[in-house]
């Protein structure tokens, strides 16, 4: 058990005999039913960035070295759900998934039942706060060897009223002494065995978290407050599905880069397929990921001849790579075209090259795709454009298929995840490729990323775990890049025009 025994200067003991935990036990609370999300399943089932919330929660315990064991209680009916996400993920530490209890302070029973005596700490955290930190993780577990309580809060950026049966206010307090709540609380197991055992003979007994059953029947008893996080969301309502989807997404975004080692021994011998592999961003991802040892196969249609939208094209790009090589790992799509116009005023050549290219492609090559990404347990990885958030006049059937791939990203995601296989979709900004310069000219150099730091955007995806995410590409802040003039012979049909933004 790896613990952190530094407390603060000017902590004061909770109590004289030194504390020596045999464990430290996380408990996850996942009985809600989400009602309030008007779901026909408990919410911490829901997918977000591709996989269930308690997944997602349960990952971050798992990584935890702080964490020796996670007890999962789980909605009365769904038990069975939750051991088979516990399973496929992986999750070792994971001893016991049981059902918990009809309220919030019976399911800490249970949970208290299910540890044991013994002397641990425990940490009791919302199964549906799936972006709580490693750093909020660590130290309540450090809090524990000063303080037999903890809570995590934030400071509250409204004004708090409070007010009477007739709602009308009452008293307003200073909202510099008033803290928002999270997750984890955490516990020396005697302390909260000893406050829930005082409840016992109070027939008025009724409380919405632990801390507050410390905090009633343990008076005295030093509750620490540690900073949680505003990331470290509760999802409850229908907004907060949105806004934990955009949270994983700025994370993964903000994933810090690997060293030159560690890319090459992560794609040292894969073999990675590029549909689009001829100009901007599809060439720089080919020859990024070559400078680290992988064996990329580019097709397009001006070298290859492969056309996306026709399957048999695909499946002969496909199989010359995995002749080649024995093994397909990523297939990569940044194959698209963009074509201005007023939807009224294009012409029917136009509108069907638009819709087979930029979405039947994708399509067609995710289909066959499938059988190959199986076997090594690979990831798609499809481009959208920041279009797709809101339709662009005079480019509406580039924005719709930009929308299309971003729902294909999430559905296959979901569909794929039994085969093991990961999608994903890349949203930069406006990015400095021939095709962009075609469609729009020349544009001020600060304004456009470049198409090398979508490439690397595009192989930290591919070497991750993530799947069903929408990961946005920015600039960095003072990054400058001059804009791409359009290279001789370059075919729309071959670029991405990288978050076309009007």
């Amino acid at each position: 058990m790896t613990q952190d025994h530094t407390t603060a200067p000017d902590a004061t003991p909770a109590s004289p005999a030194p504390w020596r935990p045999s464990r430290t036990v996380a408990v996850i609370l996942a009985g809600g039913t989400g009602i309030r999300l008007g779901l026909g399943i408990p919410k911490q089932l829901l997918k977000i960035a591709g996989k269930p919330i308690i997944e997602h929660t349960l990952a971050v315990f798992e990584a935890a070295p702080e964490i020796d064991e996670i007890i999962v209680l789980m909605a009365t009916g769904h038990v069975p759900d939750a051991q088979r996400i516990v399973a496929n993920a992986g999750f070792r530490k994971v001893t016991q998934v049981i059902e918990g209890g009809d309220t919030r302070n019976a399911t800490t029973r249970i949970a208290l039942d299910a540890i044991g005596e013994g002397d641990v700490n425990i940490l009791f955290h919302d199964a549906v706060r799936p972006l709580v930190s490693a750093r909020i993780v660590r130290e309540c577990v450090n809090a524990l060897w000063t303080y037999s309580a903890v809570d995590v809060a934030i400071p509250s950026a409204d004004t708090i009223i409070q007010v009477d049966e007739n709602d009308c206010i009452t008293d307003i307090p200073v909202r510099s002494t008033l803290r928002r709540g999270q997750t984890p609380q955490a516990f020396r197991s005697g302390t909260i065995r000893e406050a829930y055992r005082r409840t016992e003979g109070d027939p008025d007994f009724a409380a919405t978290d632990d801390c507050g059953v410390v905090l009633r029947y343990l008076p005295g008893t030093p509750i620490k407050v540690i900073d949680g996080s505003d990331e470290n969301i509760k999802v409850t309502h229908p907004v907060d599905v949105h806004l934990a989807d955009k949270l994983f997404q700025l994370a993964a975004a903000q994933a810090p880069r690997l060293t030159d080692r560690r890319y090459s021994e992560e794609l040292t011998g894969r073999t990675i397929v590029v549909f689009g592999g001829s100009y901007g961003i599809g060439h720089d991802l080919t020859e990024l990921a070559r400078r680290y040892g992988a064996q990329v196969f580019p097709f397009s249609r001006s070298t290859t001849g492969t056309h996306v939208e026709r399957a048999e094209d695909v499946a002969a790009a496909l199989k010359t790579a995995f002749e080649a090589t024995g093994r397909i790992d990523h297939v990569v799509v940044t194959a698209g075209i963009l074509e201005k116009g007023a939807l009224a005023e294009m012409d029917e050549e136009t509108m069907d090259r638009l819709l087979h290219v930029n979405f039947v492609g994708p399509v067609t090559i995710a289909r066959q795709s499938l059988p190959y990404l199986q076997q090594t347990k690979g990831q798609l990885l499809l481009y959208t454009s920041s279009s797709y958030t809101r339709g662009r006049a005079r480019y509406a059937l580039y924005s719709a298929t930009k929308a299309a791939l971003v729902n294909l990203t999430q559905a296959l995601a979901d569909e794929w995840a039994e085969f093991g296989v990961r999608v994903n979709c890349i949203n930069p900004e406006r990015t400095a490729t021939p095709m962009r310069t075609k469609a729009f000219g020349e544009e001020p150099e600060h304004t456009l990323l470049s198409a090398e730091a979508v490439a690397q955007a595009s192989l930290d995806v591919l070497i991750s775990e993530l799947t069903g995410q929408v990961i946005d590409v920015r600039r960095a802040p003072g990054e400058q890049v001059a804009a791409v003039p359009a290279q001789p012979g370059a075919q729309a049909s071959e670029q991405l025009s990288a978050g076309v933004d009007a």
